[in-house]
């Protein structure tokens, strides 16, 4: 799609990314917080900032950086891409007909642009690697969840595995991926997390448009997780942040290692 006019420096300022050295790719679409006047404002859907989500991911890939240097002596990051604008402003999580005001042009260039690069970096991942994994950031507060759910830190949707697994998969089978791997090492740390526990409500969610979009069950050996951080994780508790992204950057370390990517 034509830029019409716009400049790769403009752009630049409405998105942030770059192509990493493993399959990995982080995105961020709800944590800008850049004032521009020259988008509408949303009126449907929720317009709230996913706080700290870009200071979050920003750790992420250090953490990333730290634990293949510490174990391989090798510098290596994932590809990583943020939205500097508001929600409130354009949701990259949604289809385009929902994600923004329509008669933006603007608007319309960056949600293009954001997807795109998303492409991009699945499409260089998977023939450079034979495989891509996607990991959604996202947050959400505490004092939200429904009442009656248990209390949990983070949040995994996977469309119910299908941006996992291509085909249906047996019930056994359920938690041996990197959704199985992440939930097993922050239940060992004793990090609430949902999925988890068989014998309560859970506060699940199934992931977003980006989950399904660009998960196994549409493009082969691409696999997706929306991870959504709570507000004690993001903003409140810098020890427990930092014990999650480095266990974090752990799984991922020992899954890329490991894995052959279904």
């Amino acid at each position: 799609m034509s830029n019409f006019g716009l400049s790769m420096e403009d752009l630049n300022n409405y998105i942030t990314h770059a192509k990493g050295t493993i399959p990995l790719i982080l995105s961020v679409p709800h944590g800008g917080e850049l004032l521009c006047e020259d988008i509408p404002t949303r009126t449907d859907g929720i317009l709230g900032i996913d706080k700290n989500t870009i200071f979050l991911t920003q750790d992420l890939i250090q953490q990333v950086k730290n634990i293949y240097y510490e174990k391989k002596n090798q510098i290596e990051k994932p590809s990583f891409i943020f939205c500097n604008l508001p929600r409130s402003k354009i949701d990259l999580n949604r289809p385009i007909h929902k994600a923004f005001d329509q008669s933006s042009i603007l608007a319309k260039i960056v949600y293009f642009s954001y997807h795109n690069t998303l492409e991009k970096y699945i499409t260089h991942n998977k023939a450079n690697y034979k495989k891509s994994l996607l990991l959604d950031i996202h947050g959400f507060e505490v004092k939200s969840r429904p009442r009656g759910f248990r209390d949990v830190d983070i949040i995994l949707g996977t469309d119910n595995l299908k941006s996992l697994y291509a085909k249906p998969i047996k019930k056994k089978e359920w938690s041996d991926n990197i959704r199985g791997n992440i939930i097993k090492k922050f239940l060992e740390q004793d990090i609430a997390i949902a999925p988890g526990h068989p014998r309560r409500r859970e506060y699940v969610l199934s992931g977003g448009y980006i989950t399904k979009k660009y998960g196994a069950s549409q493009i082969r050996n691409s696999q997706t997780i929306q991870i959504e951080f709570s507000d004690r994780i993001r903003i409140h508790n810098e020890e427990l942040k930092r014990i999650v992204l480095n266990s974090l950057a752990e799984v991922i370390f020992k899954y890329f290692k490991t894995s052959n990517f279904l």
